[in-house]
């Protein structure tokens, strides 16, 4: 997730196309000897825990870590993403106890790569960079699979063929969920459009809400949204139209509207890292898996969803794991109509990560 990316796409998109491929590229094992015996670990938290979305999401998964594992935990909520004051914090949870450390936003890397270049007995893991050393790992999962299944939905909900987009930040990782969902909607509906309002935001009830709004007053019976909050959801609702969530199964916020969302479930990632810090056979890599794994999924369908939905949305997911279904495969055109991958040709993980254009039928513009 998260901010500033600027000049580092290319650095990325070298890193990570090399390192994606199961838990990614190895380091260092370390040996039973330098393992403490005691585990306790540090979560950093880009948002309030309560936010119900991306933070949720991740505090939730800690507190299964403690539950299936017994291991100690702490955490420290809206952490901002300054490499100073990340680095603060590690030094806060290190002085108290904490002998691996967790990151869940793009812009705590570099603080937790200073970091964990003076603690090497201490283990990182950052959520969504692409850096790495002997003691920093980064994980992420391929979360554009459950969007293109929540198109399907949203692609079979619509009468108007127009359906908005609430999107946080223009950077590769929401400009493919937004490709991923429009290409979702466009396998049951050609002709749908999707239509994409920027917050500049990853947690702002209020600025989240005024987008999905405004998408409204143009036409849309279906909003998504790549947020941290229900903001636009709530706009659905009061709107009396239909929509989809995102991070967790958000029904509770918007009953009347809501459909599914495309969900994050971070337990099987941090139990197997930690269960490998205890053994002594953790290895420092990139891990970005999709819906084989878990850690992507869509949330159950509720009434509101289309008569049908549920099949579609098995059968998509099937093809998807079976790698039937690799979802960006051309031709796909952009926005001009300009063809951007040849037919039969599969975008690769390293294009994936650079993400940078919309398909076509994605009404809006990427600002740099």
């Amino acid at each position: 997730m998260k901010k500033k990316l600027g000049s580092l796409l290319i650095a990325f998109t070298l890193i990570m196309s090399l390192a994606l491929v199961g838990c990614g590229s190895e380091k260092k094992t370390e040996t039973k000897d330098t393992v403490k015996k005691e585990i306790k670990v540090g979560f950093i938290y880009v948002g309030p825990v309560g936010d119900e979305g991306w933070t949720y999401s991740h505090d939730i998964a800690r507190k299964e870590l403690e539950k299936q594992l017994g291991v100690k935990t702490l955490f420290k909520e809206s952490v901002k993403e300054d490499l100073a004051e990340v680095e603060k914090v590690c030094e806060e949870m290190i002085n108290g106890g904490a002998n691996v450390i967790v990151g869940t936003s793009f812009g705590f890397m570099d603080g937790m790569e200073a970091s964990a270049a003076k603690h090497p007995d201490v283990k990182y893991l950052h959520a969504s960079g692409y850096k790495t050393s002997e003691n920093m790992s980064n994980y992420f999962g391929r979360m554009y699979q459950a969007r293109y299944l929540s198109g399907k939905v949203a692609g079979m909900k619509t009468k108007t063929n127009k359906i908005g987009y609430v999107a946080a930040h223009p950077i590769p990782e929401v400009v493919r969920g937004i490709n991923a969902f429009a290409l979702g909607v466009q396998s049951v509906k050609p002709e749908a459009i999707v239509k994409v309002k920027w917050t500049n935001t990853w947690y702002d009830p209020a600025r989240e809400k005024e987008a999905g709004k405004a998408l409204i007053a143009e036409g849309v019976d279906v909003i998504t949204q790549h947020q941290d909050t229900a903001g636009p959801l709530q706009a659905a609702e009061e709107a009396g139209i239909s929509a989809i969530g995102y991070n967790t199964d958000m029904q509770a916020k918007a009953p009347k509207a809501y459909m599914t969302s495309p969900v994050w479930n971070w337990t099987p990632y941090y139990v197997e890292q930690i269960k490998a810090i205890q053994a002594g056979t953790w290895k420092s890599g990139s891990y970005w898996k999709g819906l084989e794994s878990g850690i992507v999924s869509l949330a159950p369908l509720t009434a509101n969803a289309p008569t049908g939905a549920k099949d579609a949305v098995e059968t998509g997911k099937a093809a998807i794991i079976s790698g039937k279904n690799k979802i960006f495969v051309g031709p796909l055109k952009d926005q001009s109509g300009a063809v951007k991958v040849a037919k039969g040709k599969v975008m690769t993980d390293g294009e994936l990560l650079q993400f940078n254009w919309f398909v076509k039928g994605v009404e809006g513009k990427i600002e740099k």
